[in-house]
């Protein structure tokens, strides 16, 4: 009798300590990964969340910047932190784009990280210097086959959702050109306005204030509409290149064995975050759209787009140098 009731005390201890951890977190600081330099998306995004889960939770949030190699190394970081729910990441759909090209990574981006919700969905925006002369896709389109292997596009590292979007519009326009991968977009922007690379496609909250300076000229937005922030800018179907269409997105992931309660803990709370007039206001203001998924939907997202985004790197013949 002892020993039974004994194990049903180890049974109802084993159930409800999970629960427990949730109701205590979070007991410390959270450190939010962004895996790009400053000034990224992710950097951006993780410091207008950041103090917001601050006030709802009474413990600071510190934005650390860990940019290079396409995201992975910000990545690698979050994969082998505790999982305890105190180490998290905002993080773009290059996340995916990693895994479907890097050969060997120092994670599995599957079994290593616990989805907890997409945050915002994003296009981006094929832009030029404008010392190149292109003043439209068509124009950018004809001079990349017109010079062959000849114009430099950059991107923010390998398997990045800028490089992905470069070389699906590659793809479809049928043209091939040179990649430069960057740390980040700053330097990648850097060198677009300065004519070291040709054409760039970064996210539309990363350059909306270069457009309305005249500092490099947007060709087209790639998703299904034109940005809000961007009126005159057309779609690629309005531009003339109806088969390609892109829509970017980031999103919020943990260490891979953080306690499901913790999960929903956060993803409810980021619901909440999302839903706040401020907020929204913000996020459309640079350019994307307040998404929020639950933990499932974001994990099945994330499985699609690595095969997606893998048959799509095949096809261009990108891969890890």
């Amino acid at each position: 009798m002892a020993s039974m009731i004994r194990a049903q005390w180890a049974l109802i201890l084993m159930l409800t300590a999970p629960a427990a951890v949730a109701q205590d977190y979070p007991t410390k600081p959270i450190r939010m990964i962004a895996p790009f330099t400053a000034g990224s998306g992710s950097d951006i995004l993780a410091r207008l969340i950041g103090p917001k889960l601050r006030d709802a939770w009474g413990q600071q949030v510190v934005v650390d910047n860990r940019g290079g190699a396409g995201g992975t190394i910000g990545a690698a970081i979050v994969a082998t932190s505790t999982p305890d729910g105190h180490t998290l990441m905002l993080t773009s759909s290059g996340f995916a784009g990693s895994a479907s090209i890097y050969p060997k990574l120092p994670y599995d981006s599957i079994k290593d990280f616990a989805p907890v919700t997409q945050v915002i969905s994003n296009p981006l925006v094929v832009v030029v210097a404008p010392a190149l002369g292109a003043k439209s896709l068509k124009e950018l389109i004809a001079m990349a086959r017109q010079k062959q292997g000849q114009l430099i596009y950059g991107s923010t590292g390998i398997g990045s959702g800028t490089h992905y979007g470069a070389e699906l519009l590659r793809l479809s326009a049928k043209f091939d050109a040179v990649h430069v991968p960057y740390k980040g977009v700053t330097e990648a922007l850097t060198d677009t306005i300065a004519g070291r690379v040709n054409f760039y496609l970064p996210p539309v909250l990363a350059v909306v204030p270069l457009v309305r300076d005249g500092r490099v000229v947007a060709l087209a937005i790639t998703g299904k509409e034109r940005a809000p922030l961007l009126p005159d800018v057309p779609t690629p179907a309005e531009a003339g290149l109806p088969n390609f269409e892109y829509e970017g997105w980031y999103g919020m992931l943990a260490p891979g064995k953080v306690p499901r309660p913790v999960i929903e803990k956060i993803s409810r709370e980021m619901a909440r975050i999302l839903e706040q007039g401020e907020i929204r206001e913000r996020i459309i203001g640079i350019g994307g759209t307040p998404k929020w998924t639950s933990p499932e939907a974001f994990g099945r997202m994330i499985r699609t787009e690595i095969e997606t985004r893998a048959k799509v790197f095949r096809a261009s013949g990108a891969k890890v140098e």
